[in-house]
């Protein structure tokens, strides 16, 4: 994948309405990749300390938010710490994005970079 750098903010690069801000806390479910749209991957760690400082950070800058279909395509599975979370690192969740643009499968998707560390698996 090409990648390019920049210091600027991603809100003076690309207009509101084509950036989608992908939280674990967003109630808008990613259903597909419209590659007309500008996703951004949060960099925080909110998932103990700061419950829901991506979607507020969104909220704040009037972008839309999705979060990806865990949980309507994965199971919680049952583990000793009864651990199950959302919250994915950035390598993660591009992971996710970039082998469901490939395949066009949730399942696959979310099998490459779901880890079972996560509490979630997909059904059998």
């Amino acid at each position: 994948f090409q990648m390019d750098t920049t210091q600027e903010s991603y809100l003076d690069l690309f207009p509101l309405d084509i950036i989608v801000y992908l939280t674990p806390d967003s109630e808008n479910v990613l259903e597909d990749i419209d590659p007309k749209k500008v996703y951004v991957l949060g960099g925080l760690v909110d998932e103990s300390i700061h419950k829901k400082l991506t979607l507020q950070r969104a909220q704040e800058q009037s972008l839309q938010t999705a979060r990806l279909p865990i949980r309507e395509y994965m199971v919680k599975n049952v583990n000793t710490k009864n651990y199950h979370s959302e919250t994915l690192a950035i390598n993660q969740v591009f992971d996710v994005l970039s082998t469901y643009y490939e395949t066009r499968s949730w399942p696959a998707a979310l099998k490459a970079g779901v880890s079972s560390g996560k509490g979630y698996v997909l059904p059998d």
